[in-house]
């Protein structure tokens, strides 16, 4: 999976609707191949970008879990531990 894309599910705050898009944007980016579509493409590379974002709403508004909500700078603070690891070597 493209390592741009957060988990979104289970968190508190709920997930912006600025974050649902831009993992849709890094999804339609990692499947096409292209960061910048041409302009021939850009129509259905944003309505792509704009019916996953939509599916992924759907998708987030109705699933349901019984663990309790993450702590979205409990969950920042850890893969940024996680990165200083990586890259300290």
């Amino acid at each position: 999976m493209c390592r741009n894309i957060r988990t979104l599910h289970n968190f508190e705050p709920p997930a912006t609707t600025a974050e649902v898009e831009a993992a849709a944007l890094q999804y339609v980016r990692k499947i096409s191949g292209s960061a910048k579509p041409s302009q021939a493409n850009q129509e259905a590379f944003d309505r792509a970008v704009a019916e996953i974002a939509h599916v992924t709403q759907h998708l987030l508004d109705d699933l349901v879990t019984t663990a309790p909500p993450k702590d979205r700078e409990v969950e920042a603070a850890k893969a940024r531990a996680r990165a200083q690891e990586r890259y300290a070597r």
